[in-house]
């Protein structure tokens, strides 16, 4: 465990990330980019960039990774990636007759880029903290990076969807040590932020699914351990 914070490697983060951010969103820069999936990606690129300056600078060992904890990349790249992917596009095909691939695979890498940032860097500098104290912060800088500040019920619940996230994702984090898990957890919110009876059970099927290996992992690990 860390005996402190390192506030200069956070604060570098931070600026970097809620400047790109700001740069994606808030002017025009991307009106050139006529590429729908690296327009999506550009607008969460902020944390991922942030947060490898900071390692690189600061000289921090990053200890999530794409494999995480388990024996092979292959593992979670099928259960986090690929799995949602075949999962939305084969319903989507047998009842529409149209993939809408690029646009899955866009939002996960999109919650990739951001979770570089969030668990990959935040939440391990901020490890020595208290558990609360930690969600709190990791929870309210990534609320204030989305950078819409109205004051409204939505935007109250908004902040209550993220601590939760920030809570559970963390959890995920801490379980498999894989970015590629924490992306998908992450890329729930964007991928079913409309909801309807056929989207409700295809994010039932996601989240039993990952919940039930999350368990099984959890206990295999008390055990080889033990």
């Amino acid at each position: 465990m860390k005996n402190k914070v390192n506030y200069p490697a956070i604060i570098t983060f931070y600026i970097i990330a809620v400047a790109l951010r700001y740069l994606a969103t808030k002017t025009p820069l991307l009106d050139a980019v006529s590429n729908d999936f690296l327009r999506v990606v550009l607008r969460g690129i902020g944390p991922a960039v942030g947060a490898l300056v900071a390692f690189s600078v600061f000289r921090i060992k990053p200890v999530l990774s794409l494999k995480g904890n388990y024996k092979q990349l292959i593992a979670p790249f099928a259960l986090y990636w690929v799995f949602p992917i075949a999962l939305i596009c084969g319903i989507e095909f047998f009842m529409k007759g149209s993939i809408s691939f690029v646009a899955v695979s866009a939002i996960l890498v999109y919650g990739l880029m951001e979770e570089i940032g969030w668990r990959g860097f935040l939440q391990q500098e901020l490890k020595s903290l208290p558990p609360i104290v930690s969600i709190l912060i990791v929870a309210t800088l990534w609320f204030l990076w989305h950078l819409n500040f109205d004051l409204t019920s939505s935007n109250l619940l908004f902040f209550g969807i993220i601590i939760l996230g920030t809570w559970g994702i963390g959890k995920v984090a801490d379980t498999t040590a894989s970015l590629l898990a924490v992306a998908a957890f992450h890329s729930l919110n964007n991928l079913f932020s409309e909801l309807n009876g056929l989207k409700i059970m295809i994010l039932v099927i996601l989240i039993t699914t990952w919940v039930v290996s999350l368990i099984i992992r959890k206990r295999y690990f008390k055990v080889s351990l033990a």
